[in-house]
């Protein structure tokens, strides 16, 4: 692929910060939008290898703000937009900053990508937006849902993007990946949350429902699946998924993640975790022959094998103190 100038929205963040990084070790020109802070942190950015820190166009700005939006988006040819809120249980308790950030926000960037000649967006969806799956494997064409506030407003985003390209041709693809995990994410997951509280010497840990089943994409190849939509040609106005195409309970994460640490444990309902009974998604599992047909993307770490080999790749990167120090395992994260 010839070097391209983009802008990656969220790039602070769990995801951002992993595609960040890939862009420039592939020697892109890469600007890295971050949400504006009076700490000048860069987030997850900051843990960066210094080469790849010093490579990058940092513009600290806010997703909701059109003017800084249309700003980052000069001069680029290709915009990766994953900047949103994406916590469930905060959306229960500020719905309005998720229409702010996750509809408005991408409204910004949908209209700086038509206005200023981009040649490809690639816009970030979520499994979330399927609600309990009707049938699986869940392909692209499974009806929508919003049980959440925080789904609610990423269908909202999903079909702002898709009419740009119906009513504009603005150049956008949807991809939307199933549940990402591995290292740098926040424990408001369910990931992080069962392995910072086995590190931090837990037993009997505090969970959600364990009877909800996933399908756990690693970050690595989620990360690739954005790449790959990236310079795919021909896909402006399809939706994608990226998903691992294997489904497991969160009890049987949890036993699965105390096998690899070598402890064992206990799981405790914390009734402050559990969703409202008809906004738990109770089964997520994804097709992705779509991927592999548009995309030439497979995930690297699929099925049973490759979600083990991803959760000690995780765990071994949050056994590190440095990592571990940053989380709070003894409290619930919204």
């Amino acid at each position: 692929m010839s070097p391209r100038k983009i802008l990656v929205t969220g790039a602070d963040g769990f995801i951002g910060s992993h595609l960040t990084e890939a862009l420039v070790r592939a020697g892109h020109d890469v600007r890295a939008f971050v949400h504006y802070n009076s700490f000048n942190s860069w987030g997850w950015l900051d843990e960066a290898e210094p080469e790849a820190r010093r490579s990058l166009d940092v513009f600290a700005g806010d997703i909701r703000d059109p003017h800084g939006v249309r700003q980052a988006v000069k001069g680029r040819d290709t915009v990766l937009h994953l900047a949103a809120l994406i916590a469930i249980p905060f959306s229960y308790h500020s719905p309005a900053a998720y229409v702010e950030t996750n509809v408005t926000g991408t409204l910004n960037v949908l209209q700086a990508v038509r206005d200023l000649d981009v040649t490809r967006m690639v816009h970030t969806s979520t499994s979330e937006v399927y609600g309990t799956a009707r049938f699986v494997p869940i392909t692209e064409d499974h009806p929508l849902s919003g049980q959440s506030p925080y789904s609610a407003t990423k269908i909202g985003a999903d079909q702002m993007a898709e009419a740009f390209w119906r009513s504009f041709a603005t150049p956008v693809a949807t991809l939307r990946p199933f549940n990402t995990f591995g290292p740098r994410q926040s424990a408001r997951a369910v990931i992080p949350t069962i392995i910072t509280q086995l590190l931090s010497g837990m037993r009997r840990i505090k969970l959600g429902a364990v009877h909800p089943t996933r399908d756990f994409n690693y970050v690595a190849d989620t990360v690739t699946a954005f790449m790959a939509a990236m310079a795919a040609p021909g896909i402006e106005g399809e939706v994608i998924n990226a998903a691992s195409n294997f489904e497991i309970s969160v009890g049987d994460t949890a036993r699965a993640i105390a096998r690899v640490i070598g402890c064992e444990m206990e799981i405790e309902t914390d009734d402050v975790r559990l969703r409202p009974d008809k906004s738990e998604v109770e089964r997520l599992w994804g097709d992705n022959a779509k991927a592999a047909r548009l995309l030439g993307w497979a995930p690297a770490y699929g099925g049973g094998e490759g979600f083990g080999r991803a959760l000690a790749e995780t765990v071994e990167w949050f056994a590190n103190p440095a990592n571990l120090g940053r989380y709070k395992a003894d409290r619930y994260n919204i």
